[in-house]
């Protein structure tokens, strides 16, 4: 995916709020959530959602509870965010015209020799042990 062109800063912030882009993108969308990072990055669009919370900093009264609120709402989002992050990844993926399931099949594939690696580790380390 060495290719796959990024959207600029608008783009970008659109597709964070779950806007779809142009046909383009398609190849980094893909990317997007793939890549070796997509929980982080996932997470980092969760709080783009968010930030217009922080306004409620602005409204009158003391500042820790203020700040506390905003805080509570964070931590909540973020929670419900990360409980649905592979349904959402997947929503974002069949919106750009891929098929669903495509962002955990192309997720697996990626991992597949690491997978293959540890399991031959561990063959090689306790295989012997099991049969003895």
């Amino acid at each position: 995916m060495a290719a796959a062109r990024r959207p600029n800063p608008f783009l970008w912030v659109w597709y964070a709020f779950g806007g779809r882009l142009p046909e383009r993108y398609r190849d980094w969308v893909l990317h997007d959530v793939t890549c070796r990072t997509w929980v982080l990055r996932h997470a980092i669009r969760t709080l783009v959602q968010i930030s217009p919370g922080l306004l409620f900093l602005l409204l009158p009264g003391p500042l820790w509870i203020r700040a506390m609120a905003v805080l509570g709402g964070v931590i909540l989002a973020l929670w419900y965010s990360l409980s649905y992050v592979e349904h959402t990844s997947e929503y974002r993926l069949t919106r750009h015209g891929f098929a669903m399931g495509t962002g955990r099949a192309t997720r697996e594939a990626a991992q597949a020799a690491v997978r293959a690696e540890r399991a031959d580790r561990y063959a090689a380390i306790y295989r012997n042990r099991a049969q003895g």
